[in-house]
């Protein structure tokens, strides 16, 4: 080996690699951006907290009563949240209508019951049902087209949509035919009297 090859070999074993990681600055960075996410999901709560401050005018959700009349139609599937009617981004979010849920639906003669684990349960009465439409979002959640049961109601002076999907969407049209037909011999029978 030569002198020059072998002071080369010297400096090099003599240098030590520079550090790579400043680990101070990749902690703080890293608690700068949870508290970051963290004032993020803050600022979501209260805009929730809101929302519902806002809708606090609407009346409790009606329960259902004793005794209903047997069942024409039940499904179970998926609540996907509640809107003023017609406009499918205005969520409700009062008395626990924008919380997504399990549902199970039972329509009778007596009007729709909505029994959600883990949510409030509501009951819609046959003459405040206005009707139904297969639709393809509310509030938040799209499907494809035809893939959301929207059912319109009345609650206090409101109109309020609710979007449900059932486990299996052909039932849905079964449920926009019974739902439209019991408006309609609702509105026939209040027309004649």
């Amino acid at each position: 080996m030569t002198p020059a090859v072998i002071q080369l070999a010297a400096e090099a074993a003599e240098r030590q690699s520079a550090e790579v990681t400043d680990w101070g600055a990749r902690i703080a960075w890293v608690i700068g951006l949870l508290v970051f996410i963290a004032f993020v999901y803050w600022l979501m709560r209260q805009g929730w907290k809101w929302r519902g401050a806002l809708q606090s005018d609407l009346p409790e959700l009606p329960a259902a009563p004793d005794g209903l009349p047997e069942h024409r139609l039940a499904l179970t599937g998926r609540y996907h949240g509640s809107t003023t009617a017609g406009q499918w981004l205005d969520r409700i979010v009062a008395h626990g209508l924008g919380v997504r849920s399990r549902v199970e639906l039972t329509l009778t003669d007596a009007g729709l019951h909505v029994v959600r684990p883990g949510a409030t349960d509501f009951f819609v009465p046959a003459p405040r049902l206005r009707g139904a439409r297969l639709d393809k979002g509310i509030a938040g959640k799209v499907l494809t087209e035809g893939g959301l049961l929207v059912v319109t109601w009345a609650h206090g002076d409101k109109l309020i949509d609710s979007g449900f999907r059932s486990d299996r969407a052909a039932e849905h049209a079964a449920w926009v035919e019974a739902i439209n037909s019991m408006n309609q011999s609702i509105t026939t029978e209040g027309a004649e009297r």
